[in-house]
């Protein structure tokens, strides 16, 4: 019954969320035919987080607002979309139609004022097309003073629009500084808000009306820098792939054969370097419900991201795909809970543990725990800024519902199956009763230098490529090339890999056998070096600024660095287990 329920929820949103067509319109009209348009949000245009519902300025708005009904995706991104006060019927040219005479009083001059002093833009939809305008301008005329400067509202819209045959392909909408308002004193101001309408045929089809939004990211001197960044990731795997294959492959190659002469003349020669502590490398980490429940919560984010690249391959996530994402990102997190519970209660008792289901409530809350804080304290602040980011109630209680019927079913599902196909921990060698004494160390092989080192060259592998999604997530510049950032993806798993592998074989190297926690600590640390860019795109990069923006950026940030960390660090620590396990099964332990 639990399954079915959660199946049904789960085809629900699918349907709702990845839709691609509004009102279930077919796209096609008659001349004269209202097409729909709807004003989404206004908002300062260098933070994108800080938006607002359109007609909390004084614009014209209609006695009673329709709001169109959102899906769930769509919400989750500040979408908010009402009935514009435009009526754009198809194929119908207008010349300055008024909408409304408006009495601004000096309250709502005030409002508008700062709305064009932060560079307020509005955003609106037109038959699912996206466009967008500012609000007014600040006319400096070289004066340094900004008491002086000039303050224009926008009074009139003209809207290009080009048809071909029955459908719309594509609108441009403008604003003419001359005809415009002075709102710069406090007074009241009566505004005649008017608009005109060009219409154009064209040849483009219906097909590749979307086009236009993508080919910013397709540009050719766009793409020779994401074919750099591609390449200099390459010459990153094959430079610690070479220097894996000459040095460290070498080194093991004389390892295995002093071993095996060691075995011959065990008396002459004592034991040294990493077959010396063969009886304590498969010793079991401290913390086990937390070691498996960071690879349990690691493996599912992996999973996680290899589908919405699998999904954004076939195309799913087109430009302005309202809430596609964010939907993708809901809908697949419940249906891999099941891959969390299995790889953690898994590895759980394989290292011996014994109360598997803490650590099953452990896992599930290890990634939403932080999340969810973040999200509760984000969203506080939202509401306090009346922002279209702040969910309504209907929405949290649609997520928990999710989480309830789907998310926790599914985990407690896979963290059955984990129990009943445990086997005992593979170990090539016998563990001893007491650990020994590990030498002591020089600084640099702490823990803290080891990860700085292990972060560096991931993150090197990737900076490039970060710019483009930080400029798409936090701006309003379009990424569409996902076939790159899948590569680029693949190399930075590789290179996670490569380097604790080769971390871990020093540190082993130096009779230091405590490597669990620090394979994952080393595959993990790139997340931090991407949160340290985020320091610096936030204060170089960009132009964001205020409480709202700035605790939106750094706190869900810090919940996807966090992200980064799980997933790495599993993956360090997976390729570290592969290679110790190698080693050790190729020599002789007693």
């Amino acid at each position: 019954m639990v399954i079915k329920m959660a199946g049904a929820v789960v085809v629900l949103l699918l349907v709702s969320g990845l839709r691609v067509e509004a009102d279930g319109s077919n796209h096609k009209y008659k001349e004269r035919d209202l097409v729909p348009l709807y004003a989404n949000k206004v908002g300062p245009f260098h933070n994108p987080s800080e938006t607002y519902r359109y007609y909390d300025l004084p614009f014209c708005s209609p006695d009673h607002v329709k709001e169109k009904r959102e899906a769930l995706g769509e919400v989750l991104n500040g979408d908010r979309l009402v009935d514009a006060p435009y009526e754009l019927n198809f194929r119908v040219d207008k010349q300055s139609k008024i909408i409304c005479q408006k009495k601004l009083t000096k309250e709502e001059v005030a409002q508008l004022r700062t709305a064009v002093l932060k560079d307020y833009y509005f955003q609106m939809y037109y038959d699912d097309l996206p466009f967008w305008g500012f609000v007014g301008k600040v006319e400096k005329d070289n004066k340094e003073d900004p008491n002086e400067y000039k303050y224009l509202l926008f009074k009139h819209i003209h809207f290009d629009v080009l048809y071909n045959n029955d459908r719309v392909i594509e609108i441009n909408a403008q604003t003419d500084p001359n005809l415009s308002a002075d709102i710069t004193e406090d007074k009241e101001v009566v505004v005649d808000f008017t608009y005109s309408v060009n219409w154009k045929e064209t040849d483009i089809p219906f097909e590749k009306r979307m086009d236009k939004y993508s080919k910013s990211s397709s540009m050719p001197q766009h793409l020779e820098i994401h074919w750099f960044s591609i390449i200099n990731s390459c010459v990153t795997v094959l430079l610690l792939t070479g220097f894996l294959a000459t040095i460290l492959m070498r080194v093991l190659k004389n390892d295995f054969i002093k071993y095996s002469h060691d075995e011959e003349s065990v008396d002459d020669q004592e034991e040294t370097g990493w077959k010396y502590i063969h009886g304590d490398v498969f010793r079991f980490p401290k913390h086990k419900s937390l070691f498996s429940a960071v690879l349990g919560s690691g493996t599912q984010l992996l999973a996680i991201a290899l589908f919405i690249f699998l999904l954004a391959i076939v195309g799913v996530f087109y430009p302005y795909n309202r809430g596609a994402l964010f939907t993708a990102l809901v809908v697949v997190y419940a249906l891999t809970s099941g891959i969390a519970g299995y790889t953690a209660t898994s590895t759980y008792l394989q290292l011996e543990g014994t109360n598997w289901v803490r650590n099953l409530l452990l896992t599930s809350c290890l990634f939403c725990g932080p999340l969810f804080l973040t999200f509760c304290f984000l969203n506080t602040v939202a509401i306090v800024y009346s922002a279209t980011a702040a969910l309504p109630f209907g929405t949290i209680l649609v997520i928990l519902l999710i989480w309830t019927l789907v998310t926790t079913p599914l985990l407690v599902l896979g963290g059955i199956a984990g129990k009943n196909s445990s086997t005992e921990f593979q170990a090539p060698c016998h563990t001893t009763k007491y650990p020994r004494e590990i030498p002591p160390l020089p600084w640099y092989r702490g823990t803290i230098p080891q990860m700085v080192m292990a972060g560096f060259l991931p993150f090197s592998a990737i900076y490039i490529e970060l710019y483009y999604i930080f400029a798409s997530v936090w701006g309003h510049k379009i990424y569409t090339i996902y076939s790159i950032l899948f590569i680029v993806f693949i190399i930075l798993i590789i290179v996670t890999a490569f380097i604790t592998v080769a971390l871990t074989y020093f540190q082993l190297a130096v009779e230091d056998h405590e490597w669990w926690w620090r394979s994952v600590l080393c595959g993990g640390s790139t997340g931090v070096f991407i949160y340290g860019y985020c320091i610096f795109y936030y204060f170089a990069r960009s132009d964001m600024s205020g409480f709202m923006q700035t605790s939106f950026f750094f706190g869900y940030m810090a919940c996807i660095c966090y992200g980064f960390f799980l997933m790495l660090g599993t993956v360090g620590f997976r390729a570290s287990l592969l290679f110790v396990r190698h080693i050790y099964r190729s020599i002789k332990c007693e």
